[in-house]
């Protein structure tokens, strides 16, 4: 499993999908300077965690279209937080919190299943009930480790980070929302497009074989 991930980490991009996705990696890298010379070392650390985490949906090779919106959701919120946006937009933490929360739960997800820790929801009976079971329940601790480490910053790394009860509730519930809605949508979310066209092309190759009989080669006159 390590070699595939690898594997897919180091294999060239196939399609503008896949394009626009490394093209997202890579402004995360800039971001990374551009972070450290405008906010210190602090936020250069924030974008480089993120950026580190936007090669996880390439190592795992999901549908482009995720891989995206994993990557630009990421990245505007930890650029919110760097530019304290969540301090003077009061609003804008929870539909961050729904959208990350639910990109991050359906990505823990596949890996689960990649790893073999949990069943692909497709091998099971009910596959759309499974998935959204684990996927909420995944959120569900995302969710909560994200407010624990809000309280971990706010007392011990920077004061001036919100904290609250009504807040903490709130972003909680965005973020199991998020991930319900993630799990609902994991048959999309984890489709194989490239794949299932390998497979017809494949399919399509064998059966012009089988109907051309064979015939010995023609020589030019």
């Amino acid at each position: 499993m390590m070699r595939e991930l690898l594997e897919n980490l180091r294999r060239r991009p196939h399609g503008p999908a896949e394009w626009i996705a490394d093209g997202v990696r890579l402004l995360a890298v800039a971001s990374i300077v551009v972070a450290g010379i405008g906010w210190g070392v602090q936020g250069a650390l924030s974008l480089a965690f993120v950026t580190v985490g936007m090669l996880l949906p390439r190592a795992l090779g999901v549908r482009p279209a995720f891989d995206i919106a994993f990557g630009i959701v990421a990245l505007v919120s930890v650029w919110s937080s760097v530019t304290d946006l969540y301090i003077t937009v009061k609003w804008w933490d929870l539909p961050m919190h729904f959208l990350l929360t639910g990109l991050v739960a359906a990505l823990c997800y596949v890996l689960l299943v990649r790893f073999g820790v949990v069943a692909d929801h497709e091998t099971l009976r009910h596959p759309l009930l499974s998935a959204t079971i684990v996927t909420t329940a995944l959120g569900t601790s995302f969710a909560a480790l994200w407010e624990l480490w809000e309280w971990f910053a706010k007392n011990y790394v920077d004061h001036t980070t919100y904290v609250g009860y009504r807040d903490t509730i709130g972003d909680m519930a965005q973020g199991v929302l998020g991930a319900l809605l993630a799990g609902l949508l994991m048959r999309v979310l984890t489709a194989h497009p490239r794949r299932a066209g390998g497979q017809a092309d494949a399919a399509t190759a064998a059966g012009r074989a089988a109907a051309t009989p064979d015939r010995p080669p023609v020589r030019p006159a």
